[in-house]
């Protein structure tokens, strides 16, 4: 199998998780709707400068993230606010499943999963 359709069901597969255990903790899916898009935000910041723009995204859109909110979370005993993270992590497998990586400064349309 390819790499690239690996990544691709790899997004399938973290967005299958995400959505499973946010049913699984009773997540509001009103909230689920509201906040899925949220880190796309970061987009608007392109036009604006593409440096930033890039670091924000990459931020915004690595499990890195996501994960360590969740691990703080579960640290500090906030565990009712892991949806969040799920919404988050939700969000970036959707990404990687349509073909969206991290972005390079390059291109917006340069990504690692290849050129979009």
């Amino acid at each position: 199998m390819k790499p690239k359709l690996l990544l691709h069901l790899e997004g399938v597969a973290i967005l299958a998780a995400s959505c499973i255990l946010y049913q699984h903790i009773h997540g509001s899916w009103l909230w689920f709707a509201v906040l899925f898009l949220a880190p796309d935000i970061s987009l608007f910041l392109f036009p604006l400068n593409k440096k930033i723009a890039t670091a924000a995204y990459n931020f915004v859109h690595t499990y890195t993230t996501p994960i360590l909110l969740s691990v703080a979370l579960w640290l500090l005993g906030q565990t009712s606010y892991l949806w969040i993270a799920l919404i988050w992590t939700a969000h970036i497998g959707m990404d990687r499943m349509f073909g969206y990586g991290l972005k390079y400064e390059t291109a917006f349309k340069d990504t690692h999963l290849g050129r979009v």
